[in-house]
């Protein structure tokens, strides 16, 4: 072999996809993005097996509910004292049989039995074998309500998701249940903001179209890019940073200005820090608080490279630190159950409880009486969470204004229309469009 040759890769894509589902549903229950990030790094393997890896991986880990249903008739109990790497390796197989066009399925069961045989022994190896060739020729067809008794049971498995997010998902959104059910197994959409303290917006995207890439502006948040046919990323230079238009709206909606003051509770990484301070064009003040001291480093670092200079992080609990702002806007973008972004994050669907929303509404509330005690008479405050759970939302919301008579709900922007509630704020839909499922409250303090 030459001495310049390229390493041999250490491992196949199907190896690499069974060490990260194993890795997320193991006792450390890694998240999936980070489990593949590491595993794909060591794999040696190039960018067209990674990309095969990847969405075997991601997409048996979203599918598991349903797979677990077509493979239950043919295991007969065998389920439950089956070794646990075997029976991913069958999930494994069974999700490239049935939805993944590309694979042929001798290959799909071909390269299974193979990993079941360096993972297992021949017997384990022959009953995967038998398992996946009967499924191919009963070719079983997709779940059907009259093999359920409710409903959720029936939608939760055919979209591979909790009985109970569906539940939830069916009361909230009613006619639109179906397209939200679909949209967060497909896709997310491809999103990114502008820095415009570091780059206009048309310049961007005459940058991205001379990739290859169709780029259109968001109708909400201006210095949204919506992006497709292209592969984005992080822009070296700081000219943008990858965000969903979702989570650019609360920002776009507490519309900060040049000259004001500005406070920022709950900062997290600081995207929407850096989106704010970019409104205001270094004219003002803008003071950012994060509790996780980790979070807050890399809060300074984002707004450091981000060409922002009127900012300042404080390090502390929201409820209380910066007890002595009075700002002008005031955004809290409050911690939350997420179910809004379950579509991105393949395993975040099998890690909820029905009670997060409960047990994090009594945050929210305390975060939400805090920010309101920093808002001046005459100012605005943005309450938003990436979820639509209306215990974390309108409920939180209503109990605010019951027992705040100097706050008021205040009009929403026209192009926010269709995402407009009874009550008056913005709920939207996860899924639909490739958006991620956010909650968004604006509230004016009386003079």
């Amino acid at each position: 072999m030459s001495a310049h040759a390229p390493p041999a890769p250490r491992t196949n894509a199907r190896e690499l996809a069974l060490a990260v589902v194993r890795d997320v549903f193991g006792p450390e229950l890694r998240g999936a993005q980070a489990a593949f990030d590491v595993r794909a790094r060591r794999s040696g393997l190039d960018a067209r097996d990674r990309a095969f890896a990847a969405e075997l991986a991601y997409g048996a880990i979203k599918a598991r509910r349903l797979l677990d249903w077509y493979l239950k008739p043919y295991l007969e109990g065998r389920e439950r004292t089956l070794p646990a790497v075997i029976f991913e390796i069958l999930r494994l197989g069974v999700y490239q049989i049935r939805f993944m066009s590309g694979v042929e399925d001798h290959a799909a069961v071909f390269e299974t039995v193979n990993l079941a045989l360096r993972h297992g022994h021949k017997g384990t190896a022959g009953l995967v074998n038998a398992v996946l060739r009967r499924f191919i020729a009963d070719a079983p067809a997709l779940p059907d309500p009259s093999d359920f008794e409710r409903e959720s049971d029936y939608l939760g498995t055919a979209h591979s998701l909790p009985s109970w997010i569906v539940a939830s998902w069916s009361e909230q959104f009613d006619g639109a249940r179906d397209a939200v059910l679909a949209g967060v197994n497909a896709p997310p959409q491809r999103a990114l903001r502008v820095n415009t303290l570091r780059a206009e917006v048309a310049g961007v995207t005459s940058v991205l179209e001379e990739r290859g890439a169709t780029v259109r502006v968001s109708p909400f948040a201006p210095e949204s890019l919506i992006v497709e046919g292209e592969a984005i990323a992080d822009d070296p230079g700081e000219r943008w940073l990858l965000q969903s238009e979702s989570a650019c709206m609360p920002v776009d909606v507490l519309d900060p200005k040049p000259g004001e003051e500005v406070l920022d509770l709950c900062s997290g990484r600081g995207h929407k820090s850096a989106q704010i301070a970019a409104r205001m064009r270094g004219e003002g003040s803008l003071v950012c608080v994060e509790s996780d001291a980790r979070k807050a480093r890399e809060l300074g670092a984002t707004l450091a490279r981000a060409g922002v200079t009127n900012a300042a992080v404080v390090e502390g609990d929201a409820r209380d630190a910066a007890a002595d702002v009075r700002a002008d806007a005031v955004l809290l973008d409050a911690p939350c159950s997420s179910l809004g972004v379950l579509g991105r994050h393949p395993e975040a669907r099998w890690r909820k409880s029905p009670a997060d929303s409960e047990r994090l509404a009594g945050l929210q509330s305390a975060l939400l009486r805090a920010a309101a005690a920093r808002t001046k008479p005459g100012g605005r405050l943005v309450y938003s969470v990436c979820t639509t759970d209306p215990r974390e939302g309108a409920l939180v919301i209503e109990e605010f204004l019951e027992g705040e008579p100097a706050f008021r709900r205040s009009p929403f922007p026209a192009r926010y229309a269709e995402f407009s509630t009874a009550s008056g704020d913005i709920r939207v839909p996860p899924g639909i469009a490739g958006r991620d499922g956010f909650f968004v409250a604006l509230l004016a303090r009386e003079p």
